[in-house]
């Protein structure tokens, strides 16, 4: 395990070349995801049949040998498990019930948290039998803030308000509603290494709504708590985390957490990132998704700028956020090639 390229970066080595996989891998861009899709219900029965939610990891895997798999499953399923009542509507996104009150927290119920996602875990199981040896299996969980925030809520926001006044107006509820998704987070995170999984993701899809001293209480402190706990639980196992917009918070979360991989949004520019950023954290990213959409020549000229930028440096090629739907599978095999060839090994 321990000698797989994902891996050996994720160490902070500086690999032969860069080991590549992409958030969103496997999804709706694939004509054969789209195909199964139709046939395997709503989108949550499909993330907890470990017959499909296999198959889908497995088939970016077949088409385009990315050095990573990451499970197929969705970051509200912790929610769900914790009684939310979440549902995924066609068009509109995910939906909740919105939780604004004591009695709201109260209901929400950690017990049934490994019984509901007993589906996952198969899942991981029969990943670590059928994936290539040399693939790592990814892991993952939404940080509690984006879990809160999508929980307050009750679906998806621009500006995330209803949380942000909780978080203000009722801070020690809020606080409450933080620990207990972090220790939710964290115990689901342990149970999926259990299970086979090599390397874990944080996606805090949602750090970039808040200011300085929130983004520190909600984003910054449940991370280092989560990204310690798992250190010590299982030492050879890296975490990476990927606080999505946090602009120049990305130096003091990487400076606090000290997760093995940090994972940049599209808006990070590179050279700053690997010039600022601790020397000893593996970067990760960050093509525009939207590079997919012009030319060849176009895209990979963007790969060879964060190949260069990132000279010298632990560094794993991926996205600054995930793939697109309208994406042309025929790019993304371009980008994989050429990154699996000399192009991926600038140092």
């Amino acid at each position: 395990m321990a000698d797989k390229l994902l891996l050996r970066a994720l160490r902070g080595e500086v690999t032969s070349r860069r080991p590549v996989w992409l958030m969103r891998q496997a999804g709706r861009y694939l004509p054969e995801y789209r195909e199964l899709r139709a046939r395997g219900g709503d989108f949550l029965s499909v993330c907890y049949n470990p017959d499909l939610a296999e198959e889908i990891t497995l088939q970016p895997i077949r088409r385009f040998g990315f050095d990573a798999a990451i499970l197929f499953s969705d970051i509200l399923v912790i929610p769900d498990a914790l009684g939310a009542g979440v549902r995924f509507l066609e068009g509109e996104g995910p939906q909740l019930d919105p939780l604004r009150d004591e009695a709201g927290v109260a209901r929400l119920d950690p017990g049934r948290l490994h019984g509901h996602l007993e589906p996952v875990y198969e899942t991981l199981r029969r990943l670590r039998r059928s994936l290539p040896p040399a693939v790592t299996l990814i892991g993952f969980s939404g940080a509690p803030w984006t879990l809160a925030a999508y929980m307050v809520e009750g679906s998806g926001s621009k500006e995330y308000a209803a949380p942000r006044t909780m978080a203000r107006r009722q801070r020690p509820l809020f606080k409450a509603l933080i620990d207990l998704l972090t220790d939710a987070v964290i115990a689901y995170l342990d149970r999926q290494v259990q299970e086979g999984a090599e390397a874990l993701q944080l996606f805090d899809s949602w750090a970039g709504v808040l200011p300085e001293g929130e983004f520190r209480a909600w984003c910054i402190e449940p991370a280092t708590r989560i990204v310690a706990e798992l250190n010590a639980r299982h030492p050879g196992v890296p975490v990476i985390c990927f606080p999505r917009g946090a602009g120049a918070g990305y130096l003091e979360f990487a400076s606090s957490v000290r997760p093995q991989g940090l994972s940049l949004d599209t808006t990070v520019p590179m050279g700053w990132a690997a010039a600022s950023l601790p020397g000893d954290i593996c970067l990760q990213g960050n093509l525009d998704p939207l590079a997919f959409f012009g030319t060849p020549e176009a895209m990979l000229g963007e790969a060879a700028r964060i190949l260069a930028a990132t000279a010298g440096r632990a560094h794993v090629f991926n996205l600054g956020h995930g793939v697109l739907p309208p994406t042309d599978p025929a790019m993304v095999g371009q980008l994989v090639a050429y990154l699996q060839s000399s192009g991926g090994s600038l140092k």
